[in-house]
């Protein structure tokens, strides 16, 4: 199984920004962590901070990947472009948050990817990757 995880802005400061909502774990941390648990699954990993990117990695590999987790943390309640490139792809998504969106913000309550998507976890901290990655294996 080959899965990659995508993450959107501001996720390459975790462990650094606002550690009382996302944690002191940074991501690269937390990865490793993950293959060490999943030796079976051929994982991946992607972050970037700017729209386009995350829409051309989601049509790079949106046709040969088993699965996408995809976190596109502020953009998933702006980005319209990033809702279509899912819907345009083959390979399922689920998308992920650290916190819990729907105690926060009233404009973090709208997903643009949700009516796309597989599935939606959210509010688990970090572990709602490792939730994403056995909800692909469960298939």
């Amino acid at each position: 199984m080959k899965l990659i995880i995508i993450n959107g802005p501001n996720l390459n400061l975790l462990g650094k920004r606002e550690p009382e909502v996302y944690g002191k774990t940074t991501f690269e941390d937390y990865f490793s962590t993950l293959q060490q648990k999943y030796p079976t699954v051929e994982l991946e990993y992607y972050q970037s901070n700017i729209e386009g990117e995350l829409i051309g990695k989601i049509q790079e590999v949106g046709f040969d990947f088993d699965g996408i987790i995809l976190n596109a943390a502020s953009y998933t309640h702006t980005s319209v472009g990033i809702g279509d490139a899912v819907k345009a792809v083959e390979t399922p998504v689920v998308e992920v948050h650290i916190s819990n969106t729907h105690q926060r913000e009233d404009f973090r309550h709208v997903s643009y990817i949700a009516d796309a998507a597989k599935g939606v976890i959210l509010g688990f901290g970090l572990l709602s990757y490792d939730l994403a990655i056995q909800s692909f294996l469960k298939d």
